[in-house]
Order: structure tokens, then C-alpha cells, then sequence
């Protein structure tokens, strides 16, 4: 196992920062001792609060990660991250026939924002991170992405997806020295999920369980004890979870 990351002094960028996960992942970071937080969001007034309070540790910074301009822009600014957490996603379509032509529009939303504004984060700061020593990139995805779920169709795909960008991540940046992470959350209380029943465990929770997990240098981490479940499951019996999904979704 890798040694642990000190969060004190670190200077991240959250992607997704105006709400859920990343507004939390924000104040979880300034409880730690983060030195800067840019604070991204396509509306960055929307964290405008934070800025005001924190004594100028949070940088508001524009940034729709689907806009290949703002990205390049945000790299450019943000030059001295050594920290980048690619937090921001979508959700476009839940439940419906496997006809439903809804999902069609909600894959091309998904795989738009999860995936390729991931990877093309991912990209414009692989540079900046290399000339911080290497620094450390986390991207938050799933459980959806390591099992399919029938409720959630293409958002799980789209995820899938983020989880094999992430392994792939990281053996493109090893020889830079740069330290990925695949994040796989449950059901969280956010906007995103209002939608589904399943308990849900706060945002602050989750964050504050991402950050234990890189002060303890994990790889891959199961931020609440539902994610931990499938996690475990899922790393000696994948087949065997796609089964239990199987058999939750045939009993609704």
C-alpha cells in the first residue's frame, strides 16, 4: 500500500463544488488544513459563500467540464494543483422499459459529463499534477460501475466506463508519479439521488470517508457500509453480485 497523502497544505480542485459530494469534499478539505481549494462549478457563484468565509483558501473557478475552453482555461489558472478530484456527474434517466427511448438522450448526457468531461479533466491537468511531483487524482464514480443496475441503465454504463478510465488512468500516469484513485459510493443524499429509496448516507460522510481513505493511500475506496458490501463482494465474487442485483430488481 502506498503511503498515505497528508491533506494539510495540499492545494485541490473539485470539480462539481456548488453542491452534494463536492461542496462537502470542499469543507471537508478545509477542516483537514487543505492550503487552496479551487472550488469548480459552471455557476461558481454558487460558491461564492465559501470564498467569502474561508479567509481565501477557496477560489471560486468556472468550469463546465464539457466545455473543452473552459477546461484548458482552468489548467491555465489553476497551476499549482497537486490534488484533483473529477467529482462532477450526471444522472439523466431513472427507471423506464428497456424501450424507453429516454435512455438514449440520458447515455449521451452521462457518457458526455462522466466520462469524457472526466478524461478531458484528466488531461489538461496530468501536465500541471507532473510538476508537482506527480500529485493525486481521484475520480469519484459508482457501485453502479462495478455491477449493472437495471433502474439506472446507462447512468451504470457511463460509470462502468469511468471505473476501467480509472484503471487505465493509472497506468498511464504511473510513470509520472501520479497516484489515482477510483472513489465507488452507495446511495448518497444528494439532489442526484432523490429519486431512488435505498437508505442513503450524507455527503459529508462520504466526503469525509474519501479523505481517511487517502490519508491511508487506498486505490480503490468504499466511502459508507453499502458500498463496502458490494465492494467486498465484488472483488471475489463479481458474477455473484450481478446475480444478488438480478434478484433485487425481479423482486420490485
Amino acid at each position: 500500500m502506498p503511503a498515505g497523502l497528508q491533506i494539510k497544505g495540499r492545494v485541490a480542485l473539485v470539480t462539481g463544488a456548488n453542491r452534494g459530494i463536492g461542496r462537502s469534499l470542499v469543507d471537508a478539505l478545509l477542516a483537514r488544513g487543505a492550503g487552496k481549494v479551487y472550488a469548480a462549478a459552471r455557476k461558481p457563484e454558487a460558491v461564492a459563500d465559501l470564498a467569502a468565509t474561508d479567509g481565501g483558501r477557496v477560489v471560486p473557478l468556472r468550469l463546465d467540464i464539457t466545455n473543452a475552453a473552459d477546461v484548458q482555461r482552468a489548467a491555465a489558472h489553476a497551476d499549482d494543483v497537486d490534488l484533483l478530484i473529477n467529482n462532477a456527474g450526471v444522472v439523466g434517466h431513472f427507471f423506464g422499459g428497456f424501450e424507453d427511448p429516454s435512455w438514449i438522450d440520458a447515455a449521451r448526457q452521462e457518457f458526455e459529463t462522466n466520462l469524457l468531461g472526466t478524461l478531458r479533466v484528466s488531461q489538461a491537468f496530468a501536465p500541471v499534477l507532473a510538476r508537482q511531483g506527480g500529485g493525486t487524482l481521484v475520480n469519484v464514480s459508482s457501485v453502479a460501475g462495478l455491477v449493472g443496475m437495471a433502474a439506472a441503465l446507462t447512468y451504470s454504463s457511463s460509470k462502468a466506463a469511468l471505473h476501467s478510465l480509472t484503471q487505465s488512468t493509472r497506468q498511464v500516469l504511473r510513470h509520472q508519479g501520479t497516484f489515482v484513485v477510483g472513489v465507488y459510493p452507495g446511495p448518497v443524499d444528494t439532489d442526484m439521488a432523490a429519486q431512488l429509496t435505498f437508505p442513503k448516507v450524507t455527503a459529508a460522510s462520504v466526503a469525509d470517508a474519501i479523505l481517511d481513505g487517502l490519508e491511508h493511500g487506498l486505490e480503490e475506496i468504499y466511502p459508507d457500509p453499502f458500498a463496502r458490501d458490494y465492494g467486498e463482494t465484488y472483488a471475489v465474487n463479481p458474477k455473484g453480485l450481478e446475480e444478488r442485483i438480478a434478484a433485487l430488481s425481479a423482486a420490485d
